[in-house]
């Protein structure tokens, strides 16, 4: 039976290696979104993590309320199960922009594979998100539409206050999902629209449709096919919608695909120093954001007759300067993410790569062993990132009852989560620093001077404040006290 799983999740911060999951809800349908089961799973803060102060004064989720729940390895245990039920189809609103790969790298810090719910058991991810800016786009009377300031904008908790698609508090995760499931009812009703539209999230059927767009120029790297790309990173000025041109896959990421945009004006300034600068190519992968539409009159006729010649003066740009043009698809095919050096094992998904079929069996005895037989475990993995996470996850989620090796591992991770100073913060995957304790304290005196807070807010920021000088003692080369 194919079900769709609408889920919403609250979180720590942005950074999807190392802040976690707070709150998680789902609604389980049928096709026809007749209501299954619904599921409600709080997650308790775990000891190394330090909420973000802006993340906490928007979903509002205090520190007491944090100390209840699972611990993060039985909580990502339940959502990895209840994902990967087989047809599930997995979906929420900006999900493929953010819970998706936020839940990936929970999955894999709690030695879970972080995605067999994408393709095995007949199951595959959906995201509301760009399908809503299509009918934004192309078909507005289907629902009301918000604006801020003037602005449209298709923030979820805008347009289901201005729709009445649910009632309770915006950024709490079941009333995001009830409001999910109802836009998606209201969507549904241009049953047509609805159909084809859904259908960019099967792969095959993606990969069909982008093989059918238009050629609009041949190059000796071979056909460059045009269509019109639908994202929200494009912004409202831009109608959320650019023209792009396919410049082939990347070599070192073959899944993604490349789409140079064709409506920059500074495209035409691009010389062999400045392709990295000058050019804006979108990766996309099949299945997944952004939908690309192909470019009939029809879809094309919101660009404006700047945006339109822009198109023109660059493809006839590229193909007059041919010997560029291949240097600039040269690169982008070749363009690799840069290693960070000595990186965090909390951070290493994608650096690390595919973990070993031996390695992947430890991980099943792992989960089903007793915490004495996990901790011998922890140390018999080939990877030296997984060893590492195997011996974390007991300290985070079973402090009292480690062993000594175990805490005094843990211990050492602690001290490095709270350096000295903030250039040796631990760094994620794109380099990003990990929120440190000095910075999130600097973080809640700034936004006590800002205006707005209401009671609750400035509560839940005296709360933190104090959590995080309780957990984390001061350091410092003169014992400057926080």
């Amino acid at each position: 039976m194919t079900t769709c799983f609408f889920y919403d999740i609250e979180t720590t911060g942005l950074n999807k290696a190392f802040d976690q999951v707070l709150q998680f809800a789902a609604i389980r349908t049928d096709m026809a979104l007749n209501e299954i089961e619904r599921h409600s799973i709080m997650i308790q803060l775990r000891p190394d993590v330090i909420i973000s102060p802006r993340a906490l004064i928007t979903h509002r989720i205090s520190i007491s309320d944090t100390m209840n729940g699972l611990c993060e390895y039985e909580g990502i245990r339940e959502i990895h199960r209840l994902m990967n039920e087989p047809g599930t189809i997995s979906l929420g609103y900006n999900t493929l922009g953010f819970d998706d790969e936020f839940l990936r790298f929970s999955f894999y810090r709690n030695l879970l594979p972080p995605y067999t719910h994408q393709y095995m058991d007949g199951c595959r991810r959906m995201d509301l998100l760009p399908i809503t800016t299509i009918y934004y786009l192309f078909k507005r009377g289907v629902l009301s539409w918000p604006e801020v300031s003037g602005r449209p904008t298709l923030k979820l908790e805008h347009l289901s206050s201005f729709n009445d698609l649910a009632t309770g508090q915006a950024h709490d995760a079941m009333v995001d999902v009830k409001a999910t499931v109802e836009l998606t009812r209201r969507l549904m009703k241009e049953k047509e629209m609805w159909g084809y539209l859904t259908a960019y999230f099967e792969k095959g059927m993606d990969r069909s449709r982008l093989k059918k767009l238009p050629v609009l120029f041949d190059s000796t790297a071979g056909e460059h096919r045009y269509g019109l790309m639908i994202g929200t990173e494009f912004g409202y000025k831009q109608q959320f919608q650019s023209p792009v041109l396919s410049m082939g896959n990347s070599i070192p990421y073959s899944n993604q695909t490349l789409w140079l945009r064709l409506d920059q004006h500074n495209l035409r300034d691009t010389t062999d120093e400045t392709i990295a600068e000058n050019t804006w190519v979108i990766r996309k992968r099949e299945g997944e954001p952004g939908i690309i539409l192909p470019p009939s009159e029809r879809y094309l006729n919101s660009l404006s007759q700047e945006r339109r010649e822009a198109v023109e003066d660059n493809s006839r740009w590229l193909q007059s300067h041919r010997e560029l043009f291949q240097k600039i698809i040269q690169y982008h095919r070749e363009f690799s993410y840069a290693e960070i050096p000595d990186l965090d094992a909390d951070a290493a998904l994608y650096q690390a790569g595919f973990m070993s079929k031996d390695d992947e069996a430890l991980c099943r005895q792992y989960h089903e062993a007793s915490l004495v037989g996990k901790s011998e475990i922890a140390s018999q993995f080939s990877s030296r990132e997984t060893c590492t996470l195997a011996r974390r996850l007991l300290g985070r989620n079973f402090k009292d009852e480690n062993c000594e090796e175990v805490a005094v591992d843990f211990d050492r991770f602690m001290r490095k989560i709270n350096p000295a100073q903030e250039c040796d913060a631990l760094l994620d995957y794109k380099g990003e620093k990990r929120t440190t304790p000095s910075k999130a304290l600097a973080e809640i005196t700034k936004l006590r001077s800002e205006a707005g807070l209401d009671w609750q807010q400035r509560q839940l920021l005296d709360e933190l404040e104090n959590d995080i000088k309780r957990k984390f003692p001061p350091v410092g080369a003169q014992g400057v006290l926080f």
